[in-house]
């Protein structure tokens, strides 16, 4: 958040296709998991170990997840220390819903515990739900914030733009304009110079 001189805001990205995906590998000494059960604690502690804008309050999980809870072996990895120990999370899960036909995927709630950030994690998380919402939906959309310039660009770097639906609003365009200031990622030029 140091690099950050501007107001957050949240964005909304969008990805069209998986066709190049980026295949990064974890780091020695990591290894993903899926989702088992009794993670929903796991999940809350790197959450509230990470999270710098909003409250993470004790209902959340139940309130992104508890619809679903069948789909969290599929849908939800942890990456964890070779001593087991969890330090990171990503889950790939729907837009709108699993009954809805040719539904867009989501990336949702990236985290990486801050003494594991810098590690080069988050990379290899995104290829890993990438592929697997490859294998379900045409597209992907994320929800993320412009105070995070860093996860926008592994995002940008995935194939995520900013939702074009989304950019006639002055605020949404300032907050990506705020991103593209600490980043300067040469995705956003096109979004940005019209």
């Amino acid at each position: 958040m140091s690099d950050i001189t501007y107001q957050p805001r949240s964005v909304q990205m969008v990805c069209d296709g998986f066709a190049d995906v980026p295949q990064v590998a974890l780091p020695a000494g990591y290894r993903f998991r899926g989702y088992r059960a009794g993670d929903d604690d796991v999940w809350m502690a790197i959450q509230r170990a990470a999270e710098p804008f909003i409250n993470i309050v004790d209902e959340l999980f139940e309130n992104e997840y508890g619809a679903h809870r069948a789909a969290l072996p599929q849908r939800m990895w942890f990456v964890e220390t070779e001593a087991g120990t969890p330090v990171g999370s990503i889950s790939g899960w729907w837009e709108s819903g699993p009954d809805v036909p040719n539904d867009r995927g989501r990336i949702h709630w990236v985290v990486v515990h801050p003494d594991h950030q810098r590690r080069g994690l988050s990379k290899p998380m995104m290829t890993l739900a990438m592929n697997y919402m490859s294998e379900h939906h045409p597209g992907a959309v994320l929800g993320t914030s412009s105070g995070r310039p860093w996860a926008v660009k592994v995002y940008l770097d995935f194939g995520f733009l900013p939702d074009p639906t989304k950019l006639a609003e002055a605020e949404t365009l300032q907050a990506w304009r705020d991103v593209q200031s600490v980043i300067d990622h040469p995705a956003l030029v096109p979004f940005l110079d019209a």
